[in-house]
């Protein structure tokens, strides 16, 4: 063989073996036996999903990117009966789990147990689907207010006060309830430290989410 075939065929595999250690530095981790995260990022427009769908989506594509796509993910949001629509409630939602983090911690065992005393949504639990935790109170940027839309019980609000951003589609003027994952708050009331209904956001755009605490985060869990 040729001296230059040679010298090609040395640079040809180490520009490989370099290409392939960077597509596998930028591969996300991969956490299959996940059934339970918290997003690492809010959707593109604040609290506007385009309804309960295109939040579903937004967990789905999440999850697949950290390896458990295989499952269904529901995001945990209710809507309320307006404009004819009919109320869902986001513990109806959500399968029967049980429902481990990324870590392997068990959140909760079942339905009435993520809505007992006893889950274990805290500071320390909340981890993202790509396995980085979701800042607390604890750290200088708070994201602890998730989007819920839900009463403490999993169950939607009555139609005469908008708690869901227009059931997920508004961007702008409205409200959400939100629910602090880290169970931390202001004050000693138990609604301060809900995991699920804290207090309703400021308004329904991101820069509003962002001043009450949080990012336009969702809970999501694999419903299968």
């Amino acid at each position: 063989m040729k001296r230059h075939h040679v010298i090609g065929l040395i640079v040809g595999a180490a520009a490989l073996a370099t290409i392939t250690g960077s597509q596998a530095q930028q591969q996300p981790p991969q956490f299959p036996n996940m059934t339970f995260f918290i997003t690492s990022t809010g959707g593109p427009s604040g609290a506007n999903f385009g309804g309960l769908d295109g939040a579903d989506k937004h967990c789905q594509t999440l999850a697949e990117k950290a390896g458990a796509g295989a499952k269904t993910w529901r995001a945990y949001l209710s809507t309320q009966a307006v404009g004819g629509a009919t109320a869902v409630n986001a513990k109806d939602r959500i399968g029967k789990g049980p429902w481990v983090n990324a870590t392997g911690v068990q959140i909760a065992a079942s339905v009435d147990d993520l809505h007992g005393p006893g889950n274990k949504i805290a500071a320390e639990t909340l981890v993202s689907e790509n396995g980085r935790l979701i800042p607390s109170r604890l750290y200088t940027v708070n994201q602890h207010d998730i989007l819920t839309g839900s009463k403490p019980d999993g169950t939607a609000f009555p139609p005469d006060k908008d708690m869901t951003c227009g059931n997920w589609t508004k961007s702008g003027e409205g409200n959400a309830m939100v629910g602090h994952a880290d169970r931390m708050g202001l004050r000693d009331d138990d609604a301060s430290k809900s995991w699920n209904s804290s207090h309703p956001s400021r308004a329904c755009d991101a820069a509003s989410l962002v001043a009450t605490g949080g990012a336009g985060l969702l809970y999501c869990f694999a419903a299968n």
